[in-house]
């Protein structure tokens, strides 16, 4: 006779392994271990907030950064905060923007110019934040590459960094935009567009028609010598529909200012290559013919007014500051290949604003627009005043407990285990340049369609149980490219950082995997601290 035991009688079991696997882990540590209750890898802004709150709910925790900065793009150039429905960001995010506005003598947050601030005062805040609630930070942290992480089963042991310093935890998280520690603890994970049959989307997978930041009218592909341009792709374009494993184009938020005093001119980058300009100096040339008016600089950025006569310089129209074509081997690459392509969309973007500024192809009225503008002094020192953070939209992303697909956003939108909300529209970047069987050139990939405030279920945070116990995934969590591209705004990465955290408190509190977490427990803490995780208890507007 064969006994099965029951649900009860499995978590109890599951629990006392977990109890037992923990109390390994911290009687026989590596030798130099430093450890924690919680280890937070990525300081980025959900990897601010979740070591905040984890924190505040009383664990230990060390923060890992592997770069010199926290804050991620909140401080690293994206101060025009996505903002969406602002009535359904709650918590600890609210509050680290009511201080963003309270440094420049707001006291609310009921319209949206009073969620703008300046990268170095949120870096501030974020700082103040972390000691305030004792969380431990450490710069230049980074994982191991390949070999960084130590698996007991299905659990996460400790983590080696670069360095050789070992890192021991009850409760992981990764909060990186690129997923390492995800991906080396051997957990299931995308990278790319999914076909639209896969999930039933409409929106997936390659599009037959992109109508945003897209050429306005028929421009060739090719010179007058028959050669295509740079920076286009010779095609054909796959079937519409179908999945590829390219990502949205990353890009450098650019922050700008218009005070002489505080203004750095553009200057000509080194290893600077007027060549691969070639398709926009085209543009320029027929731009008048056909738009009926000279190019102005809105033509080619989105500038956000922010605080101090700045402005946060985001991409808009068909050539920008969006690198297309040039992200899509990032997430699974290696640190140097990596080093390499930030560099690359580095250079980019300083030769496209110098080219842009200076070359005498440009007209004159354009030029003269730009140079009103220069880069900040009281910006990014170390980094010569460029953004200190490349904007990486998208990486790998989990395949986890749950799946958060285009129906999540239009249709199911309310969950039992709602952790917070979401509201900003569906927004994937163009993925590709690319030549037409017309022999026109093309923009590809971009998504922007409008969605109503929808719930974030925890489920999309924790790995299947049968690849991982004690990780949390808060920023390259489970979900399609296609909700993916609504849900990855800084404001929700912040407050599915705050359930991140407190959920690891309850998992230790409860001797429980990170799956196993008690969901009324949970809103319970969340709802306390201020979070929305329902329509009814957005802030309202006043």
């Amino acid at each position: 006779m064969i006994v099965t035991p029951g649900p009860r009688c499995m978590r109890f079991l599951a629990a006392a392994l977990f109890i037992a696997l923990s109390s390994i882990s911290f009687l026989h540590p590596q030798a130099n271990a430093q450890t924690a209750d919680l280890i937070v890898y990525g300081g980025t802004a959900s990897g601010v907030m979740t070591a905040y709150s984890a924190a505040r709910e009383g664990l230990h925790v060390v923060l890992l950064e592997p770069g010199a900065h926290i804050g991620g793009m909140v401080t690293g150039g994206l101060s025009a905060t996505d903002l969406g429905d602002f009535t359904v960001i709650g918590g600890y995010a609210r509050v680290f923007y009511l201080k963003a506005a309270a440094h420049y003598g707001v006291d609310n947050l009921d319209k949206s110019a009073n969620w703008l601030s300046e990268p170095h005062v949120d870096e501030e805040i974020f700082r103040t934040m972390l000691q305030e609630a004792g969380v431990t930070v450490h710069l230049h942290e980074r994982l191991r590459e390949k070999t960084g992480v130590t698996l007991h089963s299905t659990r996460i042991a400790s983590i080696t960094t670069s360095d050789g310093k070992h890192w021991s935890a009850r409760i992981f998280a990764d909060c990186s935009y690129e997923g390492d520690l995800m991906a080396q603890s051997k957990i299931s994970y995308a990278v790319g567009r999914e076909s639209s049959e896969q999930y039933g989307e409409s929106l997936a997978g390659v599009r037959a028609v992109t109508p945003k930041h897209q050429f306005t009218w028929p421009i060739s592909a090719y010179d007058k010598n028959g050669r295509l341009y740079p920076e286009i792709d010779p095609g054909p374009l796959a079937a519409p529909g179908s999945a590829d494993k390219k990502v949205q184009a990353y890009n450098f938020r650019l922050i700008l200012t218009t005070i002489p005093e505080d203004r750095l001119p553009f200057t000509k980058p080194q290893s600077y290559e007027r060549s691969r300009f070639a398709l926009l100096e085209e543009y320029l040339r027929e731009f008048e013919q056909h738009r009926g008016r000279p190019p102005v600089v809105h033509d080619f950025f989105n500038p956000v007014a922010i605080p101090n006569h700045k402005a946060d310089f985001n991409n808009n129209g068909p050539i920008s500051t969006d690198y297309i074509g040039h992200s899509s081997k990032y997430p699974d690459a290696t640190y140097a290949e990596r080093a390499a392509i930030w560099r690359d969309h580095l250079l980019y973007t300083q030769s496209l604003v110098y080219f842009l500024s200076h070359d005498p192809s440009v007209p004159a009225s354009l030029r003269d627009e730009l140079n009103q503008w220069g880069l900040p002094k009281d910006e990014f020192a170390d980094t010569d005043h460029w953004p200190n953070q490349l904007y990486i939209r998208e990486a790998r992303r989990m395949l986890g407990e749950y799946v958060m697909r285009q129906s999540d956003l239009q249709t199911d939108r309310t969950k039992p285990d709602s952790i917070g909300m979401g509201s900003y529209n569906s927004d994937s970047h163009n993925i590709q340049r690319i030549a037409t069987p017309d022999r026109t050139v093309v923009n590809e990939g971009d998504v922007e369609v409008g969605v109503q405030p929808y719930e974030i279920p925890y489920r999309i945070i924790t790995p299947h149980r049968t690849e991982s116990e004690n990780l949390l995934v808060p920023v390259c969590f489970s979900a399609s490219h296609v909700a993916y591209s609504s849900i990855r705004m800084e404001p929700q990465y912040m407050i599915i950082g705050q359930a991140a955290g407190i959920a690891a408190a309850l998992a230790i509190a409860n001797h429980t995997t990170v799956q196993d977490v008690p969901i009324d427990q949970l809103q319970q803490k969340l709802r306390s601290n201020g979070a929305i995780l329902h329509m009814a208890d957005r802030v309202p507007r006043k």
